[in-house]
C-alpha cells in the first residue's frame, strides 16, 4: 500500500441516484487491484428480517457482496431500520437513537483492519440522524475525501453544486464525482455534464450508462478511478 487514503466516503445529490452501484464499483477496482476492501452503509432504511432472524437491507448486502470477506454485520451496516423512512424518523418509529460513537468506532475498526474502507452515506448530504447529528457530521467526523455521485436529471446541476458548497463550506475534499444516467433521452445531457465538469472542481472518474441490469462489474469498467487510487 501506498500513501492514497485508507477511505472515501460516497455521497449523492439525492437518494435513489446510484451511490451504492458507484460504492460497490470502487470496491470493485480496489479488489481488482489485490486490495482488501471492505464497504460501509453506516445507516440504511427499508430492512427486511431473513429466515434465521436477520436483518437484511438491499444497499448493505450489496456492498458485503463485493467487499472482503470475514467482517460483522455489525460493523458494516451498524444501523438497520425496517421502515423506509428518513433514519431519524425510522429510528424514532423504533424507540432507537442513533448514535454518533457507535458509528465512529464501527468505521475505526474496519479501517484498522481494512487496507480500505469505502463509506456510503445515506441519501443526500445532510441528511438528518438525530436532532444534533447529520450525515455531513458523520462526513466530518471519517475525513475522508469525498466521491459525489450525481444522478443525471432535470436540476442535477443545482444539486450537485449545493452539494459541494455544502462539503466545502465544512472542509472536506472532493476527490472526484461520477455521473450516473438516470433520465431516458435527457435534453442536453452532455451540456450538463459539461456544466458540472466547469464547476465541481473535481475530476470526472466517469459517466455510468443506463445499464439494463446493473452491476459492480459494469459500473467499474466504466470508471477511470485513477485520480482516487493511482498510486495503490
Amino acid at each position: 500500500m501506498s500513501a492514497v487514503p485508507a477511505a472515501h466516503f460516497v455521497i449523492g445529490t439525492d437518494t435513489g441516484i446510484g451511490k451504492t452501484l458507484v460504492s460497490c464499483a470502487l470496491l470493485r477496482v480496489l479488489s481488482r487491484r489485490g486490495v482488501i476492501a471492505v464497504g460501509m452503509k453506516p445507516v440504511a432504511s427499508g430492512a427486511s428480517i431473513d429466515d434465521a432472524g436477520a436483518l437484511h437491507n438491499e444497499d448493505a448486502d450489496a456492498l458485503a457482496a463485493v467487499s472482503a470477506p470475514g467482517y460483522a454485520a455489525s460493523l458494516t451496516s451498524p444501523y438497520l431500520f425496517s421502515a423506509p423512512l428518513a433514519p431519524h424518523v425510522a429510528a424514532r418509529r423504533e424507540g432507537r437513537c442513533i448514535e454518533r460513537t457507535v458509528i465512529l468506532d464501527a468505521f475505526r475498526q474496519l479501517n484498522a483492519s481494512a487496507e480500505h474502507v469505502i463509506v456510503e452515506g445515506v441519501g443526500g448530504f445532510v441528511v438528518p440522524f438525530s436532532d444534533t447529528f447529520t450525515s455531513a457530521d458523520l462526513a466530518v467526523d471519517v475525513g475522508a475525501p469525498l466521491v459525489l455521485v450525481v444522478g443525471l436529471r432535470l436540476g442535477c446541476i443545482n444539486h450537485a453544486l449545493l452539494t459541494v458548497e455544502a462539503a466545502r463550506t465544512r472542509g472536506l475534499a472532493i476527490a472526484g464525482w461520477v455521473a450516473n444516467c438516470q433520465a431516458a433521452g435527457m435534453l442536453e445531457q452532455e451540456a450538463t455534464i459539461a456544466t458540472l465538469a466547469d464547476r465541481v472542481g473535481a475530476p470526472l472518474l466517469g459517466v455510468l450508462p443506463r445499464f439494463e441490469s446493473p452491476s459492480a462489474d459494469l459500473a467499474a469498467d466504466a470508471l477511470d478511478a485513477g485520480p482516487l487510487f493511482s498510486i495503490i
